[in-house]
């Protein structure tokens, strides 16, 4: 699970982690593809590795937008599994365009 990062440490993992920020305690990210297929084969690719990780997204998918959180429930907030999948994902979406 890990422990909660502080305030600190979450802003310092933001600053190196390109296009996610801090929304409602969570680090959140809007991802943009070409059309559905993309999209949805990005959010297949995530779910094996967030299965992997025992870390799952809170996501929303519409067309070619998929909107993702990421928190540590069990933590009550923000973990170092939380950047990790979100690096994680940052590489899948770079490989799904």
């Amino acid at each position: 699970m890990g422990e909660r990062l502080n305030d600190d440490a979450v802003n310092t993992g933001l600053d190196e982690l390109p296009g996610w920020s801090l929304v409602n305690e969570k680090l959140h990210r809007e991802f943009k593809f070409g059309n559905f297929v993309e999209a949805f084969g990005f959010m297949t690719s995530a779910a094996i590795e967030s299965e992997k990780m025992d870390h799952h997204p809170e996501w929303f998918n519409v067309y070619s937008k998929v909107v993702v959180d990421l928190t540590t429930h069990s933590a009550g907030g923000i973990t170092e599994l939380d950047f990790d999948l979100a690096r994680k994902m940052n590489d899948l979406a770079k490989s799904a365009i």
